[in-house]
């Protein structure tokens, strides 16, 4: 087995092939988002430097930022205590990780027992994304 190939196989995979990762600020510690790699994800990140993640909506390989150019540059990558975990410290192109068009995707707050809206959308989805026909 290459040497490559024992770093990824260190990561605890789950049944789908999939470990979670959340995505941290690095000049804030803000968290930005959670997402899922797969082992070509991770392999990418690392050989690009920039996040790329497993999409489960499109089922495809999603480099963070290839529409809106909001692309996440990884500082540092970390694994929890059971290896089932990641952590991608970034620097965050445009201060955008939300495809609402905010900071972070963590933006409602519970509050008098219902979700409501804490950060403000820093630039609206249509003029960030192109339009599909």
């Amino acid at each position: 087995m290459s040497v490559a190939a024992d770093w990824l196989d260190a990561i605890r995979w789950d049944a789908a092939g999939l470990a979670p990762v959340i995505a941290q600020e690095a000049s804030t510690g803000k968290v930005l988002m959670f997402a899922w790699m797969n082992r070509a994800a991770l392999a990418r990140t690392v050989a690009t430097g920039e996040a790329v993640y497993w999409s489960r909506s499109r089922g495809r390989l999603w480099h963070k930022g290839e529409e809106s150019g909001h692309v996440q540059k990884v500082l540092d990558i970390r694994t929890d205590c059971d290896s089932d975990a990641l952590l991608l410290t970034v620097e965050q192109a445009g201060g955008i990780a939300c495809h609402t068009g905010r900071h972070s995707c963590f933006f409602r707050r519970y509050a008098d027992g219902g979700w409501e809206e804490a950060d403000p959308v820093l630039k609206p989805p249509e003029n960030i994304y192109k339009t599909h026909e």
